[in-house]
């Protein structure tokens, strides 16, 4: 059985340092582990509770199935006027009504160079994260900053440090799931 990991980037932002820990993570995950992106986050429509319902919007149903299908979550977030971005918080309202992440091992991965390092945003993740009981893993769960400069024209990490802290996250997420 292969294991996937859906990673999740919680910008819109094209060309984003968020979308670039996304990539590397893709391209630093070895087999037997394989990689999903999430790409819809800007096309889900608003939460609205009367439409979480059969049939659900076909935006939402298919990231229920995205999430249900994964062995693992993994998530990078920017953190817009001191917390988490609403197109992410929109995602996860989303996911309240299902049980696809109930037990989900799920990590993140905060490329925050600010010396606060985005703490509110990666607090009320883990509060959200663990009201859908989801299961956070600890170490997988870190703090790597990841500057601009380190992005490269492919849209990767580059910085040899920064991989092997991604490497060490990556790692300690897929123990979870076997």
């Amino acid at each position: 059985m292969v294991h996937s990991i859906l990673l999740i980037c919680g910008s819109v932002r094209a060309g984003s340092v968020n979308a670039a820990v996304i990539a590397t993570v893709a391209d630093l995950v070895r087999t037997p582990f394989g990689t999903n992106t999430y790409d819809g986050l800007g096309g889900l429509p608003h939460f609205n509770p009367d439409l979480d319902r059969d049939p659900l919007p076909v935006e939402v149903a298919e990231l229920r199935a995205a999430i249900r299908d994964a062995s693992a979550l993994l998530i990078s977030t920017p953190e817009y006027a001191g917390a988490m971005p609403g197109a992410l918080k929109n995602l996860l309202e989303w996911t309240i009504g299902g049980v696809e992440i109930s037990g989900k091992p799920t990590g993140w991965i905060n490329p925050s160079t600010n010396p606060l390092r985005a703490e509110k945003t990666y607090a009320s993740l883990a509060t959200v994260l663990r009201y859908t009981d989801a299961t956070l893993v600890d170490g997988a769960c870190v703090d790597v900053p990841v500057s601009r400069q380190s992005i490269d024209e492919y849209g990767l990490v580059r910085g040899e440090l920064i991989r092997r802290a991604m490497s060490r996250a990556i790692e300690t997420l897929t123990q979870a799931i076997v």
